[in-house]
């Protein structure tokens, strides 16, 4: 690229010295005389005027469309050159300067530049090609300008050949920070990194994610779309459309880009918001049609035209729509003021831009105040002939303070700080040189001086950074009609470092709440209690909303995911804005369910109580001594009433005392009923029992005591070690969407498994022993009873166990409070009830004789049935020594008998005596 500037210059050189211009300081739009020559580059003519559809000779090309405002930033470097050398910054050192039309086109400004970079003091205004520019000695020194990017890069590659300073006060583009490919350029405005940066936080902060842009299709446009692409992209915010215009107004396709423009913006009708980062008359022309077409949006203006008076002088702008705008910060413009309203004492001679607009101010004498824009621009589209008279002069008297209308405090300051940092650069330089000899120094001595120059302005230091900026900051603007007027109002100010919009006034708040209720969205708002759900094939702006799931939740608008509740402290419902404390949940003491299990277990315990006085008001009745003895009943009753007490210990908050207890005081308790039991099951069996060999073995085994302290025992010690190593704790079960859950957790499964398989074991051996006396006599059938209670039990917790593993929540410890009072009502009953029956409604059996009776008629029973078992035994024997004399066997009396039907009835008759005297003894013994 470097080489293909360098081919094109010394091209342009070849034509300057072959064929010079026959009259160059034509070419000149203001020149004033000095020591040091500053150059200047403004677009004071909108375009250029081509006769056919392209030029066929190379050659400049008349300018049209005089520009107002650009002409007040001539005036404005004009007069701050002015100011210096009117002071005392450089003392005996006059600046000067030449002012040049680019007209809106590169070439013209390149052709400006040759006369910049031209030898000084040559009789022919040549650009030398040398090897080092070292001690080159330019025309020029420095170069204020230009205004639009496009011109200043295309400028600065040229200027860069000999590092000459080119300051520019309105080249906003990025890359011109790069120093590498621009090192000669600086300038006194912020780069459009910025301005994105700003513009993207205004539209986020105004809520806004669908929107549109226009640009110039040129360096700096794409380059600014670029850029604020990312800013975008980094806040959340879509582009809908990009458009892009034309950079020149003399390209003839120009209108049917704008038209199209439009028609993108009304087909898109979710877009009400729309940045432009356009030039001037582009924004004339787009706005121009959008208000043909009733276009009503809000527009975010560039710097470039954010507070231009020829885009708010156009007829009906406000059915545009609001705009909001960014414009360089403002300084001083007191002086400048005053210097418009002396314009007319202001030499004219060497100032073709001012006489240019006394001419049109004069064409213009009689319209109206509010079509005086109108008129000017008008008749700058051709070549009007100058020619003086007092009506004329007099008008421009009275209608200079049209001027101030125009001029843009922004861009204003901004030339105003570059012509004063190459002052005080000078002023630097020239301490030690005689600055009056126009060979004192180089352009690039220059620069380097004022890379780091630092001065003051209005109270406020100003100097260039790394990248050659002066990062001013900006101001936000808005558009406002005032007393039938468009009238720009400044609403807050930008601050670069921090990123924040500074606002001072509640207007202003106000203003900012207005634009956030302008909608330019492609979706509807997510709610809170709502997340967005973006398809594949959309922007990530569009999107559908969601009801948040449970246990999720979002508090704030068109949130992209909703947050997540902490699942183990609280919990959420479908589409929640906030997260609830779960909970903490128990069996209660008001709770209906343990309000009737404790009503059972108070019930159960009654019942026990009952019982023991029953009991103990008939001690010596046989229907008492038949239940094992009182020391066992009491014992069985106590367990009773520990097992029905330990249910209380399963209602109420848990603690670590109370699920350590619960267990153990059951399962203890619980061992020792069903031990007292089984002895009594033993006893029953030893009593009745005809079969001297199981008579035998029962009599060793049965120790009453012994039996129920181990196998109590043994179920101490599991406990004992179970509350040791992994005793019952409370746990919080989280594991519920809405309750916190505080239950005894059994700490080892394994010991609580134990604990009950081995009552489990007991029930069983007590369940075979009472099994085998259930043919007792019926008013003494208490082994068929114990049956029925151990049956009851099994059933009980062998159903307790696939429940107890499947049920959670507050109601596990009801489950075992049942299965608790269901076994333990069970055996209670099957136990006692049955005799409680016959004490309190069968007194008449409940006597020694009745007893006897029953015992006796039973054993009466049982002995012919042994009987018949002797005899047919016997006989058997009789018919084998019978048929076998010489066998020699004895036989008793009854088998003596000729007969088995005297056999019989001798061996019975034996049978009932012997019945009687063993009916006494087991009377007696139980």
């Amino acid at each position: 690229m470097a080489l293909l500037i360098i081919m094109i210059t010394c091209f342009v050189i070849i034509l300057a010295t072959s064929q010079p211009c026959q009259s160059p300081d034509d070419f000149v739009a203001a020149t004033s005389p000095g020591h040091i020559m500053i150059g200047g580059l403004f677009d004071i003519h909108e375009k250029m005027l081509f006769s056919e559809d392209y030029p066929r000779r190379p050659e400049i090309q008349k300018c049209v469309g005089f520009e107002i405002s650009i002409f007040l930033q001539t005036l404005a470097m004009i007069h701050s050159i002015e100011m210096i050398n009117n002071s005392t910054l450089l003392s005996g050192v006059k600046l000067g300067y030449e002012i040049y039309d680019t007209c809106s086109e590169v070439t013209v400004a390149m052709a400006a530049a040759l006369r910049f970079l031209s030898k000084f003091n040559c009789s022919r205004e040549i650009v030398e090609f040398k090897c080092d520019y070292s001690t080159y000695m330019p025309r020029v020194k420095a170069v204020i300008g230009a205004g639009y990017s496009e011109i200043s890069m295309a400028v600065s590659r040229m200027l860069n050949l000999q590092l000459m300073p080119q300051v520019s006060y309105e080249s906003t583009a990025e890359i011109l920070s790069d120093k590498i490919r621009f090192p000669s350029f600086l300038r006194t405005v912020p780069s459009d990194f910025y301005q994105t940066k700003a513009m993207a936080h205004l539209i986020r902060k105004s809520g806004w994610n669908w929107i549109g842009i226009i640009t110039t299709d040129d360096d700096y446009g794409r380059l600014a779309l670029n850029t604020f692409a990312i800013q975008t992209a980094a806040n959340n915010v879509c582009i809908a459309f990009k458009e892009v215009l034309p950079v020149f107004l003399s390209d003839n396709t120009i209108e049917v880009r704008i038209n199209q423009t439009l028609e993108k913006i009304i087909a898109e009708v979710h877009v009400n918001v729309i940045v432009v980062f356009l030039r001037q008359f582009h924004v004339f022309e787009l706005f121009s049609k959008a208000i043909e077409r009733n276009i009503n949006k809000v527009w975010i203006a560039s710097d470039n035209w954010s507070t231009a008076t020829k885009i708010t002088s156009i007829p009906n702008v406000k059915r545009i729509g609001k705009i909001v705008g960014f414009t360089f910060r403002r300084g001083n413009m007191s002086s400048f003021q005053s210097f418009l309203q002396n314009l007319h004492m202001f030499p004219n001679d060497n100032n073709k831009p001012l006489n240019e607009y006394t001419m049109l101010l004069s064409a213009c004498a009689y319209a109206k105040d509010s079509d005086l824009s109108q008129c000017i621009s008008n008749h700058s589209q051709g070549t009007l002939a100058y020619k003086a008279n007092k009506d004329r002069e007099r008008n421009f008297f009275l209608r200079n303070d049209f001027l101030w209308d125009y001029a843009e405090p922004g861009l204003i300051h901004s030339i105003q700080l570059a012509v004063f940092a190459l002052g005080y650069a000078l002023r630097d330089l020239c301490q030690a040189r005689d600055c009056q000899n126009p060979n004192a120094f180089q352009p690039w001595e220059l620069l380097a001086v004022l890379k780091n120059v630092t001065f003051t302005d209005g109270g406020n230091s100003f100097h260039f950074d790394a990248h050659g900026d002066m990062n001013t900051g900006y101001d936000v603007v808005l558009w406002k009609e005032i007393n039938g007027h468009m009238t720009v109002t400044k609403m807050a100010r930008y601050d670069l470092k921090k990123d924040i919009f500074i606002i001072t006034d509640q207007e202003t708040r106000n203003e900012f709440r207005n634009l956030k209720q302008i909608r330019s969205k492609c979706s509807t708002e997510c709610s809170p209690g709502q997340m967005k759900k973006t398809m594949r094939s959309q922007h990530i702006c569009c999107y559908e909303c969601v009801n948040c799931p449970e246990n999720h939740y979002s508090n704030q608008t068109d949130m992209d995911h909703c947050l997540l509740c902490n699942n183990e402290t609280h919990w959420a419902p479908v589409r929640s804005t906030m997260c609830f404390e779960k909970e903490v949940e128990y069996l209660n003491w008001n709770d209906s369910l343990a309000l009737l299990l404790l009503a059972l277990s108070l019930m159960g315990i009654m019942f026990v109580l009952a019982i023991g006085i029953i009991f103990t008001r008939n001690l010596n009745t046989p229907i008492v001594k038949s239940s094992g003895g009182l020391v066992i009943c009491y014992v069985i009753l106590l367990c009773h009433f520990l097992n029905f007490a330990s249910t209380g210990f399963f209602v109420g908050e848990p603690q670590d005392f109370t699920c350590k207890t619960q267990q153990t005081l059951f399962g203890v308790s619980f061992t020792l009923c069903i031990s007292c039991i089984l002895t009594k099951s033993l006893k029953i069996l030893l009593a009745f029992s005809f079969d001297p060999k199981l008579q035998n073995f029962l009599k060793c085994l049965y120790k009453p005591i012994p039996i129920i302290f181990t196998c109590t025992g043994i179920q101490v010690v599991i406990c004992t070690l179970w509350l040791i190593f992994a005793a019952p704790t409370v746990k919080e079960n989280v594991s519920l969407p809405r309750v916190i859950i505080l239950e005894c957790k059994e700490g080892s499964i394994l010991a609580f498994g134990i604990m009950l398989a081995y009552i489990a074991v007991l029930a069983f051996i007590c369940f075979i022993f009472a099994f085998k006396g259930r043919k007792l006599p019926e008013n003494y059938n208490e082994a068929k009873f114990i049956t029925f209670g151990m049956l009851i039990y099994f059933i009980a917790w062998i159903t307790f166990i696939p429940v107890y593993a499947t049920t959670f929540g507050k109601y596990l410890p009801a489950v075992e409070i049942i299965v608790i009072l269901i076994s333990n009502y069970g055996i209670l009953c099957c136990t006692f009830f049955p005799k409680c029956y016959v004490i309190l409604c069968k007194q008449e059996t409940n006597t020694k004789s009745a007893f006897l009776k029953t015992i006796y008629s039973y054993s009466s029973h049982s002995a012919g049935s042994l009987a018949m078992s002797h005899v047919s035994l016997d006989s058997t024997k009789s018919n084998t020594t019978m048929n076998n004399p010489s066998s020699g066997g004895k036989s008793a009396d009854c088998q003596k008998s000729k007969d088995i039907q005297t056999f019989a009835h001798i061996c019975k008759t034996n049978a009932t005596s012997v019945s009687k005297t063993w009916s006494r003894k087991k009377f007696s013994s139980i």
